[in-house]
């Protein structure tokens, strides 16, 4: 026997737990496979913490794309709603670029000659009138800012209707001339775009008198910040070039001048 045993021993006993180990299989449906295969596996799987985090990453990822098609959409509502009266549809136009060293001069819009788009075509954005354009490729367009240190703008002060033209400062600011030598200005009154101003519809949200100063010389200047973050800009909406207003009066005859006579960028 023990020499049987030695023999055939192991052999018997593999066969047996085999048997066995078949047997259990059988009567569980695999679940005991599954388990020693669940434990032996463990170490090389995605532990459950991790694996939800992973999974709050993406559901954070999807939330940050959905705010931002919100944004997106909100930013083109207030675009329609600026729409100058009697302009037209205006031309949507992303923001493409604009140089480091003329940040508040100019920037580069998405929309050319193809799209409509035509040299002296008012450009406005949440906030207002921010500027015109100065040149137009098929594709593309350059915009002179109004923060532009050249350019010109006839404005008017809503409470007292005071005129005077306005230009940039190269920011957020820009500065006013005003005609009268004892004009009614005062800080926080809003600034919008004159009738005498050839190149801008009449009435266009501009900015707000941020300072006065009526000792200034050779004219009484305020500050105005405007109300459009020209820093910021990513679309800006496109009008038609204004109509020439009728002969302008004679009390406006050195506004005009001035405002005609700047030069294109």
């Amino acid at each position: 026997m023990r020499q049987w045993w030695g023999r055939y021993g192991v052999t018997t006993g593999l066969s047996i737990a085999v048997i066995l180990g078949a047997w259990s299989f059988r009567e569980s449906n695999g679940r005991i496979a599954y388990e020693i295969y669940s434990q032996v596996s463990q170490p090389f799987g995605i532990p459950e913490d991790r694996s939800r985090q992973l999974l709050d990453a993406r559901t954070q990822e999807l939330s940050a794309m959905l705010a931002e098609q919100k944004q997106e959409n909100s930013r083109l509502q207030e675009a329609i709603d600026l729409a100058p009266d009697g302009a037209g549809e205006p031309i949507f136009a992303p923001v493409l670029g604009r140089s480091a060293d003329h940040w508040w001069q100019q920037l580069t819009i998405g929309r050319g000659e193809v799209d409509g788009v035509e040299v002296g075509s008012i450009v406005t954005a949440p906030g207002g009138l921010i500027g015109r354009v100065i040149s137009v490729s098929d594709t593309s367009s350059r915009v002179l800012l109004v923060s532009d240190s050249t350019s010109r703008v006839g404005i008017k002060v809503t409470r007292s209707r005071s005129t005077g033209v306005m230009r940039g400062l190269g920011d957020e600011t820009t500065s006013i001339e005003f005609f009268d030598k004892l004009p009614d200005v005062k800080v926080g009154d809003t600034v919008v775009s004159s009738q005498f101003s050839y190149r801008f519809p009449s009435g266009m949200p501009i900015g707000k008198v941020t300072s006065v100063d009526l000792s200034a010389s050779p004219a009484p200047r305020a500050v105005v910040t405007l109300f459009a973050p020209l820093d910021i800009l990513e679309w800006v909406s496109i009008h038609g070039k204004p109509d020439i207003p009728p002969e302008p009066q004679e009390s406006a005859e050195s506004e005009v001048e001035i405002l005609t006579d700047e030069d294109d960028e």
